[in-house]
């Protein structure tokens, strides 16, 4: 049976829901990519005129397109932002309202994971997050009395009538439903609002036609929200080599999203492509030999033979740059007697289906939707979007399937802080202000330890710049924690990798402060000893007060030199002029955040050095080549003296 009714015009399609659920709508709508701004953004709207009516929104990482403050930096976004989301793009205006601190009277959003930092001073956002794991959502859902399920969906007509696919978000759809039929409720009104950009992703994402109730199919769409590709600094370059080490041949791979995990991603690829190099920036890290022990007992140092399969929670870019490379290549089977036969090198080769990626949801760059789409034509059963309960945890009929599906398995997340007893902070402040979520961080760390031969991963900067200056980004304590202690395993930093698997509280110390900055090393030691948690005659070792940014620079220079460590590695969606105002900007922006930094700012202004090449051309892009009003003036100054640094 088709849906009920069909719809091309949004808000005809809103009025509708709203005539049939009444003056309370309590609304799911998919994390991420999967949300249909549109609709919702119509029934926001109706809230607006209709006072007497409310909204209650049930979602997660609402992505909105970035906010510029005046100035420099509205100069530098505002075209790009237009060039890469395009002018049609639609933010939720639930979202925008709720960051500027306008949210409706009459509407609540509870989100369970934020766009990182983004709301981090809305103080109706920070009320209504609601802090779960990410397999726990759907259990929770259902006791909110949802009456309107509303998902971007990708549509297909076949042979046997419409099919749709919930593409890029299976991940919490059918555990709800399945969820709320088992609980005896009412089914919410399931709206699908068809988007033709949507890769169609078959298999498990795959729902028959009289799955909805409603379609929505507006005559245009906006494009899709897409990432745009960032940086990758030496640092992060540091860290994604030593994690490269830890990952298995033949073993199961998950990995997030951010700078940390390209640069992971970036040093597979410089592993298996181009292993001699790989190894001797691996070799110029690693002096104390601590990577190179750990990638012979966990890991590998040689190129990728068997292959990784890819199991994450997020399928995002990095993953089809590896298959690609031919490094995600190592099918597994939803069959337990296939998957056996394939784990001892029984299978034969040419026995059809089986899956290399499996993921709940992604996000990404459009040249990874496109990826996704030709691949899942060209091959349907390489990869396998599914419900997060078969992607982040073992438990259930499929455990035993699961968890030799999963031998070999590197979970790598990342996190804020770390503390030198090895618990980890992802999520908020100690203060209790929410920065991102725990999203699936915990189900992976906790899988990880179920797993015989899987470990955890925390990947973390080793210092970050505050107010006043550098400060260390591993602790003693801190106030809020997403990771407890008791679930430490390996945390690597750009100085190396602690392993903390079953070690006693001083060995965990020492672990820690192998791979901290040196600058902060004396004081952490000293703040641990006070607690009697270390050794009073503890001597911190030479070779850990060399952990200096200055020397990682020395460490990577000849790989650098011969390209190997570009600052896009995957290619950019900024032009040539907008790479090089980058680093600029960043400096403009960093030296204005202390008294320090102002000061260093003011003598380049007054100081700004030789004209640079690209200077003419960088003013032209932000339109200050002919600058008129005082305050243009000055902000030309600002950045030829940052051009010129």
């Amino acid at each position: 049976m088709s849906p009920e009714q069909r719809f091309t015009d949004t808000d005809a399609c809103a009025q509708l829901i709203v005539e049939r659920l009444g003056a309370d709508l309590r609304v799911a709508a998919p994390l991420g990519l999967g949300k249909p701004h549109g609709l919702l953004n119509a029934l926001y709207g109706l809230m607006r005129t209709d006072t007497w009516r409310s909204m209650t929104l049930y979602t997660a990482l609402s992505l909105t397109r970035p906010q510029p403050k005046p100035g420099l930096e509205a100069r530098f976004l505002g075209p790009f932002l237009a060039r890469h989301f395009g002018d049609d793009f639609v933010d939720p205006l639930y979202a925008v309202d709720q960051a500027r601190g306008t949210l409706l009277p009459n509407v609540a959003v509870h989100e369970f994971y934020m766009q990182s930092g983004a709301l981090l001073h809305s103080p109706s956002a920070q009320r209504n997050y609601i802090s779960q794991n990410y397999t726990h959502v759907a259990r929770d859902l259902v006791v909110q009395d949802i009456n309107l399920l509303v998902q971007l969906v990708s549509r297909r007509e076949t042979s046997a009538g419409v099919r749709y696919s919930l593409s890029c978000n299976p991940d919490l759809t059918l555990d709800f439903l399945d969820r709320v039929k088992a609980a005896g409720k009412t089914r919410p009104l399931c709206v699908a609002v068809v988007h033709p950009e949507l890769p169609y992703i078959g298999g498990h994402a795959e729902v028959p036609q009289d799955f909805f109730d409603i379609e929505l199919a507006p005559p245009s769409s906006p494009r899709l929200f897409a990432l745009p590709r960032l940086p990758i600094d030496t640092v992060e370059y540091a860290l994604g080599l030593h994690a490269s080490a830890l990952v298995k041949d033949g073993g199961c791979l998950q990995i997030g999203i951010g700078a940390l995990s390209d640069a992971l991603v970036k040093g597979l690829l410089l592993r298996h492509q181009d292993n001699i190099a790989w190894r001797k920036a691996l070799l110029a890290l690693d002096r104390g030999g601590g990577t190179h022990t750990l990638a012979g007992r966990l890991g590998g140092l040689g190129s990728f033979k068997a292959g990784l399969y890819g199991c994450s929670e997020m399928v995002m870019d990095g993953f089809m740059y590896l298959a690609k490379a031919g490094i995600l290549k190592r099918r597994s089977w939803d069959n337990l007697a296939l998957e056996r036969a394939a784990s001892t090198g029984r299978l034969a080769d040419d026995v059809p289906g089986g899956h290399y990626l499996r993921g709940a949801f992604f996000l990404g760059t459009r040249e990874l939707y496109d990826w996704l789409e030709v691949t899942a034509g060209s091959d349907p059963d390489a990869i396998d979007m599914c419900r997060v309960s078969n992607v982040n945890q073992l438990y259930g009929d499929h455990q035993q399937l699961a968890m030799l599906q999963r031998r070999g398995a590197r979970f790598f997340n990342t996190c804020m802080m770390a503390t030198l007893l090895g618990s980890a902070v992802s999520d908020a402040l100690e203060d209790g202000h929410v920065v991102s979520g725990v999203g699936g961080q915990y189900n992976f760390v906790a899988m990880a330890h179920e797993l015989n031969d899987g470990r955890s991963t925390l990947l973390l900067r080793a210092t970050r710049k505050g107010k006043n200056g550098i400060e260390t980004n591993i602790r003693w304590s801190y106030g809020t924690i997403t990771i407890p202690r008791h679930l430490r395993d390996i945390v690597i930093t750009e100085y190396g990798i602690a392993d903390l698997r079953g070690k006693s509280d001083s060995e965990c110390i020492e672990a820690m402060l192998a791979i901290s900055d040196a600058r902060f090393i004396d004081a952490l030691a000293a703040e641990a000893k006070s607690h009697g948690k270390l050794a009073a005659d503890f001597k911190i070792p030479d070779t850990w007060r060399a952990h200096l940014p200055e020397k990682l620079s020395e460490a990577l220079a000849p790989l650098a030199r011969k390209g190997g460590l570009p600052s896009f590695p995957f290619g950019s969606d900024f032009t040539e002029i907008e790479q090089r105002l980058l680093p600029a900007l960043n400096w403009l922006k960093s030296a204005s955040t202390s008294w320090k930094g102002r000061w260093q700012l003011l003598k380049a202004v007054s100081r700004p050095g030789q004209p640079k090449a690209e200077e003419g051309a960088a003013l032209e892009r932000m339109g200050l080549a002919e600058p008129v009003k005082l305050g243009d003036r000055l902000q030309r100054r600002l950045l030829q003296a940052a051009l010129r640094r």
